[in-house]
């Protein structure tokens, strides 16, 4: 009988159903498995993405640009209320933040682009310029007091710099140079050479700014010093002998201050109390606590209208929590957690020590001083009158910001694989490589029997 013939009695589907495969042995089991192998390979897809040679470079940034864009969206709600109540335009805050965060993405993109050396080479010359501005800022006629701290130099007109924010950057090249240099020789098992001159230049910056008032800012500049410290492999009697004597300076000058004891006399606190002293703290939570979910919506503020004090600057993220909700200071908290852990994976993966020391003091910077930041908006800490990094309106504390951001992607870039994935990318350079074999690949694919796939 041919082998195509029907059979009597047979339909032509049990005919067809002849030249099927059979099912192989446990494809029920893995079809009822369906869901658990999938989220297992989404898994290691998300796993295989997530250790990608780029992916810190795109994390550091994705994350500052987009901390940055909503941070102006942020000054601009914040602070319209503020400029109108001084005679200005209601726009007047935001165009000098815009003006601030151009000329910061020239520095950013500037600093992505040096070489290694030459950021090794600025480390002198910027340490020697900030300090000299910061001795300026102590000379009677040029240094100007704002809210009872004297740590600004006019520029003229509205505009005005304040050194200690450059500092921070001043203080992570220079350290970062100096501990590489010593790491190199062999050095930093030796205690003289890790502490000095390491810690007397950082106190003698310390001082400068504390001459001015300014506790937040020496509070971010003595935690760049102890993730320095900490980075060069000091050893624990060591660091917990250096943390111990900061913490007696600083409760020294907490103690002696009046100012300072009324403000840490406010954690936690939900009443204005006697005289108004925690005014501030209280209404940054009625600002988060007014917020709920999704807040009252962009621009609907209630306690901007002269109820929270700085609320485009220390206390914009109060502002964020009521116009914003729950779900704009979490995608805030979750892009400043992508920055740090991506500024964390570059000082973890890199083998040149000045790399790992600048990536990890500028993450150190930046995590600390948000940290700082919303806890004292949350009143979990007290209040210590810092900016919120990338966010807050200022000039002076977006710039060198920024330019420290440059240094990450600038050191994200130099990782082998990442320098190899990119250099993939060029113009003709996919096309070079990938063009013989895509033509022998479809050379191969024609050969192929039209049935097989």
């Amino acid at each position: 009988m041919p082998a195509k013939q029907m059979l009597p009695g047979r339909r032509p589907s049990a005919v067809k159903a002849q030249g099927r495969k059979r099912p192989a042995p446990g494809a029920g089991r893995s079809a009822r498995r369906g869901p658990l192998e999938r989220l297992r390979r989404t898994r290691g897809q998300v796993t295989k993405a997530w250790d990608r040679p780029l992916t810190a470079y795109y994390l550091i940034f994705g994350s500052s640009l987009l901390i940055t864009v909503l941070g102006l969206v942020m000054v601009y709600s914040a602070s319209m209320i503020k400029a109108l109540q001084l005679g200005l335009g209601d726009a007047y805050f935001f165009k000098k933040q815009f003006l601030a965060a151009a000329i910061g993405g020239v520095l950013l993109f500037a600093a992505s682009r040096m070489p290694v050396k030459l950021h090794r080479a600025l480390s002198y010359p910027v340490l020697a310029g900030t300090l000299f501005l910061m001795v300026l800022v102590q000379v009677p006629g040029i240094g100007v007091s704002i809210n009872g701290n004297q740590n600004w130099i006019s520029l003229g007109g509205p505009f005005m710099l304040q050194p200690s924010e450059f500092g921070k950057l001043a203080l992570i090249l220079w350290g970062a140079d100096l501990l590489a240099r010593k790491g190199d020789k062999g050095l930093l098992t030796q205690w003289k050479h890790l502490l000095v001159p390491l810690v007397p230049v950082a106190f003698l910056l310390l001082g400068l700014i504390m001459l001015g008032g300014d506790m937040g800012t020496a509070m971010i500049l003595g935690a760049v010093l102890f993730g320095l410290l900490w980075l060069a492999g000091a050893p624990t009697r060591m660091f917990v002998a250096v943390l111990a004597f900061a913490g007696v300076i600083v409760a020294l000058l907490i103690k002696t201050s009046p100012h300072r004891m009324d403000r840490l006399a406010c954690l936690g606190a939900t009443d204005p109390g006697k005289n108004d002293l925690c005014w501030q703290g209280v209404h940054g939570i009625y600002a988060l606590a007014s917020g709920g979910w999704f807040g009252s919506g962009l621009g609907a503020s209630v306690e901007k209208w002269g109820q929270l004090p700085e609320a485009h600057t220390d206390f914009i993220f109060a502002i964020t929590g009521e116009e914003l909700g729950l779900a704009g200071t979490l995608s805030v908290l979750a892009l400043f957690a992508a920055l740090g852990y991506a500024g964390i994976r570059v000082a973890g993966r890199t083998e040149d020590s000045f790399v790992r020391y600048a990536a990890g003091g500028v993450t150190t910077w930046i995590t600390a001083q948000a940290v700082i930041n919303i806890g004292a908006v949350l009143g979990l800490l007290p209040i210590a009158g810092v900016p919120l990094p990338l966010f807050s309106y200022g000039g002076s504390a977006l710039l060198p910001t920024m330019f420290a951001v440059g240094l990450l992607i600038a050191f994200a870039r130099e990782e082998p694989a990442a320098r190899a994935a990119l250099a993939l990318r060029q113009p003709g350079a996919g096309w070079k490589r990938s063009g013989p074999i895509w033509k022998s690949m479809r050379r191969r694919v024609k050969r192929r029997p039209s049935g097989e796939r």
